[in-house]
């Protein structure tokens, strides 16, 4: 079946499935319906003017039937005949009417032949863009090519006249992407002749929100509820040191659009922030900080603080480290926020190394390859000479990629060193091993031979966080996303030693809350971090990591008994009772940590506890830290849209974090703050 044919064929199967009919459609006209209905998630059970519509923007305009063209398309595409109209035509009529005569037959999609762009007209092409991906959703066609590599998602025809601007669409197509409330705006400019294409940006709105059409990979979640005591004594977890949340959430602000609710991971944001909780003193390698206080938006509620910190060691301690930088070089990396703002972050990293450690570089695009063999911190040089060798170009290996870095890492292993791949990348793996589940299972293997992970991400469009942040939690390592060389440096630089020095692996919590003094319980975040009950004591279980300096908070908001509370019920038990021991209301206690957690080179896990009071102080007598921690979770909870802020606002939470800035090195509160703010007016643009 040729193009025209598959064209053919396709436009009659969607009119059937727009007729609430079944397709009969197989092979590659098979596979672009199934993408078609993907993209615009609608129901196919009827038809309506809106469905014709969204129909007409998949299809190129096709250019009017001429005798003369009709002739031209009958004998000049057999190839002698062809060479010798085309020879004479320069000859004898010039460059002009070569270009007339080839604008209907510019290469075309599998969603219709000639795509002409004739005069001012704007062609309602959605398929077969290569500046997306190759074969685009629903074609291919080599016409169309990235205009600007800093937006891989602006587009313009090879003949450099016709310009066509998908905003927000990134690297790789539509896949995966709703499209509700579809509209399309057209700003018309003729800014290079009668066949310049103009401008149109396609933006949706979507909870009273306009996002730009993306890419972007989040995993669903769906925010922690009230658990009642007397049901779920209980609650455990891993813990998480990850920023990555928090600097793409201030990326998108900073694009001056709020975040979609899964881009918002609130532990991540919290921990995002530096505290200051005391240093690890006695047997276990951090320090554990437990507290109380009114809940700021409910003040019937309280908020449980529970606090970690990594002894902090001094750089000169930390043991030698053999890196192994993973590079995504593919064409994706191209934009200005990916690729050479990875280079210049990883050059400073590089300023920091000594002698004894070693790194080497594995890049890959298309396939994997080694740019640098193991050298010493010693031969900056060198290692940064490397680096500037590094472009984009190509598709991307990363199965491949990843496990060559990880082979490099085990035949330069030091023992009782750090031994750690660095994985940078945009996160679209598309060829070689690609599903979520063989990556996984490949880190989970390579994990085992005592090599960590760290994973960073870059660019926007086509990022795909929830297969990083994946990654990065199976490789027993941490995940952060880096926006600009001011959080390249915080990451790199500042945070390193941290990522490089792991204290403690496999580290859970469980806390038992207690019936007498808690009717019910909320974690805050973690929702993806999760763990059963009986995970808790299973050695086996892979937790989070915690390394030198680093510091990990978990807040919880408690339903004192005798407050006013809606919570869902469950029969009485006819085989148990579930009334609390008569010891618990004398305890005063509202609930007991229990901290789990390994060595990093050992097997057996150890035990930490400690228990909390039932006294809470106000809110406003709360150390600063635990204000500011609840000021970040507050913000947290209005960008996802929960439903259990009470009374807070984006006011609100301003007011809390100004009072609770403290000593702001590096101003990230300060600017937090104003983060907050610009938050509250896009949100007051969208009411």
């Amino acid at each position: 079946m040729d193009e025209t044919q598959e064209a053919e064929t396709f436009s009659r199967e969607l009119d059937a499935l727009l007729d609430g009919k079944p397709s009969k459609a197989e092979g590659e006209v098979a596979k672009d319906l199934g993408f078609a209905t993907q993209l615009f998630k609608m129901d196919l059970s009827g038809h309506s003017r809106v469905k014709r519509s969204l129909k007409a923007k998949l299809l190129p305009v096709k250019a009017p039937e001429t005798p003369l063209r009709r002739f031209f398309a009958t004998y000049l595409t057999r190839p002698v005949m062809a060479t010798a109209f085309a020879a004479l035509g320069v000859l004898l009529l010039g460059p002009e009417a070569i270009e007339w005569y080839m604008s209907p037959f510019a290469r075309p999609s599998r969603l219709g032949s000639s795509s002409a762009y004739e005069g001012n007209e704007l062609p309602q092409y959605l398929g077969g863009i290569n500046g997306l991906a190759p074969s685009g959703v629903i074609g291919g066609s080599d016409v169309i090519t990235p205009l600007d590599v800093r937006d891989p998602s602006s587009l313009i025809t090879s003949n450099s006249k016709a310009k066509l601007e998908l905003r927000g669409m990134g690297t790789s197509g539509y896949r995966g992407a709703a499209l509700p409330d579809f509209e399309a705006k057209h700003d018309l400019s003729n800014s290079q002749g009668a066949s310049g294409l103009a401008r149109m940006r396609i933006s949706l709105s979507q909870d009273r929100q306009q996002t730009e059409f993306s890419r972007e990979g989040y995993s669903h979640l769906e925010e922690n509820v009230f658990l009642q005591t007397k049901h779920d004594p209980l609650s455990t977890f891993s813990i998480d040191v990850d920023g990555a949340s928090y600097s793409n959430v201030r990326r998108m602000l900073g694009e001056s659009h709020l975040p979609p609710k899964d881009a918002v991971r609130v532990e991540e944001m919290i921990n995002y922030f530096h505290y200051d909780y005391p240093e690890a003193q006695g047997e276990h390698p951090f320090s554990i900080t437990t507290d109380l206080a009114v809940c700021p938006w409910n003040n019937e509620h309280k908020l449980a603080r529970i606090a970690i910190k990594g002894k902090t060691i001094a750089k000169e301690a930390i043991p030698p480290s053999n890196l192994v930088f993973l590079i995504d070089s593919s064409g994706s990396m191209s934009s200005a926020d990916k690729l050479p703002l990875l280079k210049q972050g990883l050059s400073l990293l590089v300023e920091q190394l000594r002698k004894e450690d070693r790194i080497s570089i594995v890049a890959y695009a298309g396939s994997a390859g080694l740019v640098l063999p193991p050298t010493s911190g010693a031969h900056k040089a060198e290692i940064l000479a490397a680096l500037g060798r590094l472009e984009a170009g190509g598709s991307t290996a990363g199965g491949a990629g990843i496990d060559l870095a990880y082979k490099v890492a085990a035949e330069n292993f030091i023992k009782e060193g750090s031994n750690r791949v660095i994985l940078a990348t945009d996160g679209d793996f598309n060829v070689g091993v690609t599903s979520d589940g063989e990556l996984v299972r490949m880190i989970e293997t390579k994990r085992g031979q005592g090599v960590f992970l760290t994973v960073l991400g870059f660019g926007t469009g086509n990022y795909q966080d929830a297969k990083m942040e994946q990654l990065a939690d199976k490789g027993n390592g941490n995940y952060a996303y880096i926006d600009d060389i001011n959080e390249a440096k915080k990451v790199l630089v500042n945070e390193m030693a941290g990522t490089l020095l792991t204290l403690a692996k496999d580290v859970k919590l469980q806390i038992e809350f207690n019936p007498a003094h808690v009717q019910a319980y909320r974690l805050i975040g973690y929702e993806n971090r999760m763990l059963k009950a009986q995970d808790f004591n299973d050695d086996k279980k892979d937790a989070g990591e915690l390394g030198a300096g680093q510091t990990v908070t978990a807040l919880y908001e408690l339903i004192p008994v005798g407050a006013p509370a809606e919570l869902p019920d469950v029969d009485a038990l006819k085989y148990q009772k579930t009334r609390p021991v008569e010891e618990a209301s004398d305890r005063g206690e509202v609930l007991t940590v229990k901290f789990r957690y390994k060595k990093p080179d050992g097997d057996k896990s150890r035990l930490a506890v400690r228990p909390l009071g039932d006294k809470a102080l106000a809110f406003s007598e709360a150390p600063a830290d635990f204000r500011f921690a609840a000021a970040v979770a507050g913000f947290g909870m209005l960008l996802h849209g929960s439903k259990n802020a009470g009374d807070l606002n984006y006011s609100r939470v301003s007011r809390m974090a100004q009072d609770s800035l403290g000593r702001d090195e590096g101003g990230y509160r300060g600017e937090f703050v104003r983060l907050v703010e610009k938050a509250k007016l896009l949100d007051d643009l969208t009411k």
